[in-house]
């Protein structure tokens, strides 16, 4: 793979602030680059999500500016020297970045080199499509088609089922489960925590927590940080 990818399950983990477990990580992955361009899209107050990524960004020395500070989506990406997209909803964020005709030009600048940071829907979005999300559709986007960065699926947030609930509707295994009734495509299932990070050709899951791997026709299997993906 040519893309330079960080994908986190989550922007925060229970007891810790925004960012605050993915700090040593974030800091690896983007190194030197410095200019950080954050679509806060996915949420409804974007001015104040692009605050805080500001805020967060620069405690660790990363000039963060929000791609609606610049004069047009393309000059954003021009100046860039990385992505982050934020968490939220994922069908917002999706239709925003085709009613901006950001997809083809994202991918197209990640495929150049620039990096790319997403959490939750903003990893949801770099996957071929949104179709493992756990989001209601609050809109509809004209495609679940997404930038299809990373080649498998991922399921952000992913929780066990808790034998002793009462809950009758589907757990999020056989939610993944029936997913793959209809696609070839395998799905990363990552517990708040985990994350995976993609680097010169190699894809590793990283971080505090275990993922869960579904393929079809194979039973679900867990991976345990560090581990190396199979693409």
């Amino acid at each position: 793979m040519s893309a330079s990818l960080l994908l986190l399950s989550s922007s925060s983990i229970h007891g810790s602030g925004y960012l605050d477990y993915a700090e040593a990580e974030i800091r690896e992955f983007f190194g030197p680059a410095r200019r950080v361009v954050f679509i806060p899209y996915a949420l409804a107050d974007r001015v104040a999500y692009a605050e805080r990524a500001k805020s967060r960004l620069s405690a660790i020395g990363l000039d963060c500016r929000s791609i609606d500070d610049y004069a047009t989506p393309a000059a954003a990406l021009d100046d860039a020297e990385a992505i982050f997209i934020g968490g939220g909803n994922t069908f917002r964020l999706l239709k925003a970045l085709y009613d901006r005709n950001l997809i083809e030009a994202i991918r197209r600048r990640v495929h150049e080199g620039m990096l790319y940071m997403g959490a939750s829907a903003g990893s949801n979005v770099a996957c071929p499509t949104i179709r493992t999300t756990n989001d209601m559709p609050i809109v509809e986007p004209p495609s679940f088609r997404a930038l299809a960065l990373f080649p498998w699926q991922i399921n952000p947030h992913y929780i066990d089922a808790d034998p002793a609930s009462m809950h009758m509707g589907e757990t999020r295994e056989e939610r993944l489960l029936q997913y793959l009734e209809e696609n070839e495509t395998p799905v990363i299932a990552l517990r708040e925590g985990a994350m995976i990070q993609i680097r010169e050709g190699g894809a590793h899951l990283k971080g505090l927590r275990d993922a869960r791997l579904f393929r079809r026709a194979h039973p679900p299997r867990e991976l345990t940080p560090p581990a190396e993906l199979d693409l």
